[in-house]
């Protein structure tokens, strides 16, 4: 059952893939003068992606597609009590993957303990290609229960699951990218994608900001529920990026992101006040 195409094989290609191009258009068309170095950042990102890979093929070997077809097998799900299959259990699939990646982030946000671990990605300095999957271990390993849950209950295609895994590896790379995209091509693009002068606003060092643009890839759901930004008030060459002071010129070792959740101030959200909420102190 799980000789199926070698499924790891075709996700690493797609990844390589999407990396090197985004690579090659941050180089070529950067959006925002990077601050810090990539051979300060990238070791740590890379050593950290590393590790989450070692430890999700060595605990959770199977993956989301293998456990779509276990699914599948069993008659687990509600697409298989209802009878559903082809194109439409295939995009239903799809978008509630998306949706549910969308409520888990927000949810990384809200609660206290889960933003303890999530707040590793955010203390990156810069955003590129690389923060795409600079997440903690822990919350990666949480990430891929919540979502084989997901996959388990919908019981839905698992062609649908490797497009959707696929996609979301590829748009997480995307939005983190920095490269310059036409302002006119990234409003269009806007309405249904998330892009990356969209998701750049999630990583600011302003709260307001930082709890917007949770989507990794349909915009819908940001716009839906209302934590849709549509520009950073002090623009994106203005704006600053990570956890402040405390955390973020630390986030480029190792050891230190590995420790982030476990401080003592671990549960502490952003507190710079942008400058309309410093006005609104004074009156």
């Amino acid at each position: 059952m799980f000789e199926q195409l070698d499924i790891n094989q075709v996700r690493m290609a797609c990844f390589a893939g999407i990396f090197l191009l985004m690579a090659l258009l941050e180089a070529g068309l950067p959006r925002r003068q990077l601050k810090s170095s990539r051979l300060k950042r990238w070791p740590t990102n890379w050593g950290i992606i590393f590790l989450d890979a070692l430890l999700v093929r060595l605990i959770f070997p199977i993956g989301g597609v293998g456990l779509a077809l276990l699914a599948q097998e069993q008659g687990w799900g509600l697409f298989s009590l209802l009878g559903w299959g082809g194109l439409v259990a295939g995009l239903l699939t799809f978008l509630v993957l998306d949706f549910a990646v969308w409520g888990q982030h927000v949810v990384s946000h809200k609660v206290p303990i889960f933003w303890r671990i999530h707040r590793m990605h955010h203390a990156d300095s810069e955003v590129d290609a690389t923060t795409a999957l600079r997440f903690h271990p822990i919350e990666i390993l949480l990430s891929f229960v919540w979502k084989g849950l997901v996959i388990v209950a919908l019981g839905g295609p698992w062609e649908a699951v490797l497009v959707f895994e696929i996609v979301l590896n590829a748009s997480a790379v995307f939005s983190h990218a920095n490269f310059r995209i036409p302002s006119r091509l990234d409003n269009i693009l806007r309405f249904v994608i998330v892009t990356p002068d969209m998701h750049r606003i999630h990583h600011s060092v302003l709260r307001r900001e930082t709890d917007s643009n949770y989507g990794f890839y349909l915009s819908i759901w940001d716009r839906l529920f209302g934590t849709y930004v549509e520009e950073p008030e002090k623009g994106h060459d203005g704006m600053e990026i990570g956890l402040g002071p405390a955390l973020t010129p630390r986030a480029h070792s190792f050891p230190f992101s590995l420790a982030i959740p476990f401080l003592a101030n671990g549960d502490a959200k952003p507190e710079t006040k942008s400058a309309s909420e410093e006005k609104a102190d004074r009156q």
